[in-house]
């Protein structure tokens, strides 16, 4: 690749001769470098460098110092001075602009071929002596040298970029920031756009700096903007995946914006060959929250017409999916399969861990998982993270909060670990600190619901419950498609005392419960919380009937049992609540209030009269009645983490879950 000069000149430079020492030297540092030998690469271009001192070459050597991690030696050799020479050809195009950056440079293009093309006899006898170079840089050369003299990333977009990525490995954000631009320099040129196709059918290197201004707009935590240059990356060329990754994978954008982003992106216009494989891959990639349908399409269609039944990305689509199910054992056995296939998948870990965490005869194994990932990978995040999820699957939440600490700070995008942090204070009773680490995790994620969702169900456990009622709805907006959140919503109008509006507000939990296939054992809490609604409403038939629903997935849940000898007790059932009373009690033998209720019935069974012929009369069953709710305390329901933690259900389920 010769990054300064036009692809069109290369087809000039193909004649007959024989091949000099420097055309020989370059095909042996190219081949050092596709067969890693570094150290040789570099040593045989520094010879070609002091003889032909020609920037092509410069841009090499430069690129061999990056790969082993000598980033201030490519960088100076970046930014020092180079000989220039006056050209006559047309300025070169570089991925849909012209590299030669425009005004700051007269260099346009470099007729030297890297790959050998150009026949020499033998070096220059007298090679150009390298320009002097101090420790800011260029230094004052007289002024008639100065008018042939420039650096590497005045000459090509290619080698700002790469001193940019020199500048990012140091740790230097604000100049690599410099290096870049705020903004991306050509985006008012008529050779940017998305409509722009590729010269030679990559990816775009405007592309690719956009998505490094991105990143160096998130080290400095400025997140609105990093979000705008991810998408700009992405629009001005689909092949970036990095953009995708970080703009999805990072849930910087809620799950119907990306949806319609992604679908809005310019496929035919950049690749008409390949637009419908790169839409159907970005599309298995995105939240499971809504378009059921259509993602399940997508995943057969890869299937089918592109035969990836067995590619990790395709098979983690399927997982994912099953995840947002809440169907822990079938997620489970795809993501083992995936890591059957690859060692290790990095968007696989995060799934895989949280199914061990719910699936209770897994924890064994999640402490061998842990132990090999930290032997193996001990520098990679997820290590650390598998093992604080351990601890949290072991109750020991002082040690897990630890390990996940340590997580975020290896990867401060880690949203999982966020999560799982904030999750360790809320398990502990420290919901004051959880309601901060939760507020912390939502100006991360932006796009994700799941922070104002966990904030509001800490503000209820405290009775903030105006807090609660800003941070719910402030999730509604964000995702009105998740039915734990749903669930949430229609606790707080239970709270108020809008047994209506709770009542609809659980049954659509339901309904979209049923449209993404969850299982059912996971909603059995909404059942009763639905049925409780009811009975508040006096429709005792409805009641009954999601009692009974509770009953059929869970025949001995023994708040189940109790609310629906309750209401065959309010029915004036007294044969039946007594039988209820009893199975409840035999499930949940200590339970002062259902004992209390059977003593009620007993008492109504023995006189056989109505509410008035036993102390205290109806007022009395309803006092008792709601202690027992208190008791079941409506608000608890078992979330995406299952029942791990027995003291509090309610808290432990998202875990593992920040999209």
């Amino acid at each position: 690749m010769d990054v300064f000069r036009d692809l069109e000149a290369e087809q000039d430079l193909n004649g007959e001769g024989e091949w000099g020492m420097v055309d020989r030297m370059r095909l042996w540092r190219h081949d050092a470098l596709m067969q890693h030998l570094y150290e040789t690469a570099a040593f045989w271009g520094d010879k070609i460098l002091s003889w032909t001192s020609d920037p092509n070459d410069a841009f090499w050597l430069a690129q061999t110092y990056f790969m082993t991690h000598q980033y201030s030696r490519a960088e100076r050799l970046l930014t020092r001075p180079f000989p220039t020479k006056s050209q006559t050809a047309e300025p070169a195009y570089l991925n849909g602009f012209d590299h030669s950056m425009g005004s700051t440079s007269a260099v346009r293009s470099f007729p030297l071929d890297t790959r050998g093309e150009d026949k020499e006899t033998q070096p220059q006898s007298e090679p150009p002596a390298r320009l002097p170079m101090g420790p800011a840089g260029l230094i004052k050369l007289p002024e008639a040298l100065q008018e042939n003299v420039s650096r590497l990333v005045d000459m090509s977009v290619a080698c700002r970029y790469l001193a940019a990525q020199c500048q990012v490995r140091q740790g230097n954000w604000s100049d690599a920031l410099e290096i870049l631009g705020e903004v991306n320099p050509f985006r008012q040129t008529e050779r940017s756009g998305a409509s722009v196709p590729n010269v030679d059918g990559g990816i775009k290197v405007e592309a690719s700096m956009c998505h490094l201004r991105g990143i160096l707009m998130l080290k400095l935590n400025r997140g609105d903007q990093a979000k705008l240059c991810f998408m700009e990356a992405l629009t001005l060329d689909v092949k970036c995946y990095d953009a995708f990754n970080q703009l999805v994978g990072g849930e910087m954008v809620t799950p119907e914006e990306e949806w319609e982003f992604v679908q809005g992106l310019a496929y035919k216009e950049q690749t008409p060959e390949d637009a419908d494989f790169i839409q159907l891959m970005y599309t298995s990639r995105l939240r499971k929250y809504k378009h059921a349908e259509e993602h399940a399409l997508t995943r057969r269609r890869l299937v089918e017409d592109f035969k990836l039944s067995d590619n990790p990305d395709v098979l983690y689509s399927f997982a994912d999916a099953l995840f947002t199910q809440l169907r822990w054992a079938d997620c489970y056995v795809i993501t083992s399969r995936i890591l059957d296939l690859v060692a290790f998948h990095d968007a696989t870990m995060p799934l895989h861990i949280a199914c061990m965490y719910h699936l209770s005869y897994l924890h064994s194994k999640l402490f061998v998982l842990a132990h090999e990932l930290v032997d193996k990978e001990p520098e990679n995040p997820i290590s650390w993270y598998a093992v604080g999820v351990y601890y949290l699957s072991s109750n020991k939440w002082s040690q897990a909060r630890q390990y996940f600490s340590k997580t975020s700070l290896m990867d401060p995008r880690f949203g999982a670990a966020w999560i799982a942090f904030a999750h360790t204070f809320a398990l502990e009773g420290e919901h004051d600190h959880a309601v901060t680490a939760y507020s912390t995790c939502a100006r991360m994620f932006v796009g994700s619901h799941l922070p104002l969702l966990f904030v509001g169900m800490e503000q209820m456990v405290l009775s903030n419950h105006s807090l609660a009622d800003e941070a719910l709805n402030a999730a509604n907006v964000a995702c009105d498609s998740d039915p734990l959140l749903m669930n949430e919503l229609g606790v707080m109008a239970f709270t108020h005392g809008d047994f209506q509006r709770a009542a609809d507000l659980f049954q659509r939990s339901l309904e979209l419960a049923q449209v993404t296939q969850s299982s059912q054992k996971s909603w059995t809490t909404t059942y009763l919380n639905l049925g409780t609604c009811h009975r508040k409403l006096k429709d005792y038939e409805k009641a009954k009937t999601n009692y009974s629903r509770v009953l059929e997935i869970e025949p001995q849940h023994p708040q189940g049992l109790g609310f629906l000898g309750m209401v065959y007790h309010h029915l004036e059932d007294t044969d039946q609540a007594i039988i209820k009373y009893h199975e409840a009690l035999s499930v949940d033998p200590i339970n002062g209030h259902l004992i209390e209720l059977l003593n009620l019935a007993l008492e109504s069974n023995s006189a056989c009269v109505s509410w008035e012929g036993y102390s205290g009369g109806r007022g009395a069953f309803r006092e008792t009645g709601m202690s027992l709710i208190q008791k079941h305390k409506v608000r608890e329901h078992p979330r995406r983490l299952g029942e791990a933690n027995d003291d509090d259900p309610s808290r432990s389920e998202d875990l593992m879950n920040v999209g």
